[in-house]
């Protein structure tokens, strides 16, 4: 699994524990997953490509650096992922975000699509998708389909938490796009909730059930 990154950074990690802690309130929840979307990232755009320039100092005109390349979007996942879209915008305020939506078919159980809302320019914007849980992959693999029908074709997918039936099908479906966790799980109980994973991360993040 070559575009699978797990990120293992001690604050990461750190706040991670307590995202999961059944304890964490609503509020905590939310101040939780925003400081791990801002940590998340930093590490995501660690490559992102630099182009040289000449800035003027107070003592001197020195060489720098500014980002080159790709402008950025962010696609949260509705509506959980909205939930981790400020704490990215910190970090790229020019950033532009599209929204997708899914509800699952009853009978099928498959994804079905009812609101997608992109920048105009999607097709020369690297992308990134937002969930906080990869759990079978259904929905990730829905948007991610989504926006290369609408002409999308650079994608990353970040999520907080990964089952390993997630990570499987986003490779097998969609292998040019790198996926970003902050934890690999152990898998999918009966229910499709990720183990141990944190919950419904939308109920926990919104206060419902």
């Amino acid at each position: 699994m070559g575009n699978v990154h797990v990120l293992e950074h001690p604050l990461i990690q750190h706040k991670l524990t307590f995202i999961r802690n059944a304890e964490t309130g609503t509020k905590e929840f939310r101040e939780l997953v925003d400081e791990v979307s801002t940590l998340m990232a930093f590490e995501i755009t660690r490559k992102l490509p630099v182009r040289e320039v000449n800035v003027q100092t107070p003592v001197r005109e020195a060489k720098s650096y500014v980002l080159a390349g790709k402008k950025l979007g962010l696609i949260p996942i509705l509506r959980a992922g909205l939930g981790m879209v400020d704490g990215v915008l910190k970090l790229i305020p020019a950033a532009k975000v599209g929204h997708v939506g899914f509800y699952r078919d009853p009978e099928t159980l498959e994804p079905i699509e009812y609101y997608v809302k992109l920048p105009s320019d999607v097709h020369e914007r690297e992308l990134i998708v937002i969930d906080p849980m990869l759990a079978t992959g259904g929905s990730a693999a829905a948007a991610i389909d989504a926006l290369k029908k609408r002409g999308a074709k650079n994608i990353k997918l970040m999520c907080l938490v990964g089952a390993p039936e997630g990570v499987e099908k986003i490779t097998q479906e969609h292998p040019d796009v790198d996926i970003y966790l902050a934890a690999l799980d152990e898998g999918l109980n009966e229910k499709s909730y990720i183990v141990p994973g944190m919950g419904d991360a939308g109920d926990r993040l919104f206060g419902t059930k």
